[in-house]
């Protein structure tokens, strides 16, 4: 009853609700992960103080399950949270650069140099909340050393999600503030859509505020049904 009320009152820009199950017994747990099921994304998430996050999302969008480990994967806490991102992404972000420096063109490069100006100048001008600056690759020519120099310059950030709602979508940080790399994969893992994103988290891996209203009430039907 409490997950249902906590969805019920969610919206997506909003803090999140965390209920600590990290002390409930085993048969307790997976009784939960049962009911719960396996959403659509999932990944992990490594914190600046060396404990990572793996994050699932339930098969009710906007209900989350999260679960902390140490760097000897040792547990540390088992966590549902009802939120449009879990906060340990957010935790993960807290050390991003919010510039870097664009390093000399390399050779046979064709629109690296441009574009990442481009997506400085976006990095400097972005506030929290807008919508995302979205950068297509797919219709920009970008050859290999192009995108060899791009991946380098931003670097590797810390949150790696998969979204496998529409086929197969990964969402990578990068190690600039708010950059994230977003690719969409077909069933042979080919990449049929590659982006940039700079915003706070790509719509992809998101729950919005019609999810939280949808999960509430499907999630009240199941406690009507199994634990009534």
């Amino acid at each position: 009853p409490r997950l249902v009320a906590a969805l019920a009152s969610q919206r997506a820009g909003e803090r999140g609700r965390l209920f600590d199950i990290t002390d409930y017994g085993a048969d307790e747990r997976r009784l939960l992960g049962e009911a719960l099921g396996e959403g659509e994304v999932g990944g992990v998430a490594a914190l600046p103080n060396g404990v990572t996050a793996q994050i699932e999302e339930t098969n009710f969008a906007g209900l989350w399950r999260v679960r902390f480990s140490d760097v000897d994967g040792t547990e540390l806490g088992d966590y549902l949270e009802v939120a449009a991102l879990p906060a340990a992404v957010g935790e993960a972000l807290r050390g991003a650069g919010v510039d870097f420096v664009i390093p000399p063109e390399p050779e046979e490069a064709m629109n690296v140099q441009p574009v990442l100006a481009e997506i400085r100048d976006r990095m400097a001008h972005y506030r929290s909340g807008e919508p995302a600056h979205v950068i297509n690759f797919s219709l920009l020519p970008m050859a290999p050393a192009d995108m060899t120099h791009l991946q380098t310059t931003l670097g590797v950030g810390p949150v790696k999600l998969v979204s496998r709602g529409y086929g197969c979508c990964r969402v990578t940080a990068t190690a600039a503030r708010h950059v994230w790399s977003v690719q969409y994969t077909n069933a042979m893992d080919a990449v049929v859509l590659d982006t940039l994103e700079i915003v706070d988290a790509p719509g992809a891996v998101v729950a919005a505020d019609e999810d939280f209203v949808d999960s509430a009430e499907r999630l009240s039907q199941v406690q009507d049904a199994y634990f009534a």
